[in-house]
């Protein structure tokens, strides 16, 4: 069953930045919490950031790849989504070992979104290295077998899955549609055809997306400058200001997971748009008076 959402708290405070650093595509944030320390990426950079929401300064990682997704495996290793498939990063050295080939017969595609559900099945996403329309398709990686999902979508985001793991989350930016999807549990896999759960009709397009301990889901509104939380029945709850236009992505963070860790981008955007949005590609902590919950981590099985 699909949690029930409890009433919002009033939102805390403003949101502060977490990192000054501008990422071109600042995207798929996730929280070790063993560690407490928030990872995120620059796709077009080829950049990993590292951070933790306790204190101190960011750490830059330059890779050879375009990457976007990360699952934290154990205290030594991480799978990374990236244009060329799923690779084990060694986080003390930061090297990379290829796993497994997502799409390695379309040059014309790259890594998208991604999130691992409470099984410990990491569900990844491929579109258009320009968006091309339908070109994209949403994967499960489940113990060293891939399965695809669902096929052409144009631009898949808003990964995510109710605390439960009996609901799965995704939309399609292009469409700007949030869809939910039934699924086994014990598996993340579905169990019956996605079904349309909220059309956004305002500015922008629903991005990457999380959901909270009461099952609520939380949406960054690329374009939009905000956060949109939704209930699990697709009502919209509240929407909460970001200081960077073209929010990308939020992830719960912190001992309590009580603030949302929210990456930006300036991608597309000329000097006079740069100007006008003078927090564009930086990231931030908000305050919006609800909790997340740790997340999981992959299962690899025999690798």
């Amino acid at each position: 069953m699909t949690t029930t959402s409890a009433p919002l708290a009033p939102a805390l405070a403003a949101a502060t930045l977490f990192c000054a650093e501008r990422c071109h595509l600042g995207e798929g944030p996730t929280y070790d919490a063993a560690s407490d320390m928030a990872w995120w990426f620059d796709i077009v950079e080829k950049r990993l950031y590292q951070q933790s929401p306790s204190g101190g300064g960011h750490r830059r990682h330059e890779l050879p790849v375009m990457a976007s997704a990360l699952a934290v495996v154990d205290d030594r290793r991480q799978l990374l989504s990236t244009e060329h498939g799923l690779m084990l990063r060694d986080i003390a050295g930061g090297q990379l070992t290829e796993v497994m080939d997502i799409e390695a017969d379309n040059p014309a595609t790259r890594s998208n979104d991604g999130r691992v559900h409470p099984s410990g099945t990491f569900w990844v996403s491929t579109m258009g290295r320009r968006a091309e329309p339908g070109a994209g398709a949403i994967y499960a990686f489940r113990a060293g077998a891939l399965l695809r999902l669902f096929s052409g979508i144009s631009i898949p985001n808003a990964i995510c899955f109710s605390p439960d793991g009996s609901t799965g989350y995704f939309a399609d930016t292009r469409e700007n549609t949030l869809c939910r999807v039934e699924l086994d549990p014990l598996t993340g896999l579905p169990e019956g055809e996605p079904q349309a759960l909220h059309h956004h009709s305002a500015a922008g397009g629903l991005d990457g997306a999380v959901t909270d301990a009461e099952g609520r889901i939380w949406c960054a509104i690329w374009g939009g400058a905000r956060l949109n939380a939704y209930s699990p029945a697709g009502e919209l709850l509240r929407s909460v200001d970001v200081p960077a236009l073209q929010s990308s992505c939020p992830v719960f963070v912190g001992r309590d997971f009580d603030r949302l860790l929210v990456t930006s981008a300036y991608e597309g955007m000329d000097a006079a748009a740069r100007t006008a949005d003078a927090a564009h590609g930086q990231t931030f902590l908000v305050d919006i008076g609800a909790c997340g919950r740790a997340e999981p981590r992959v299962r690899l099985g025999g690798l």
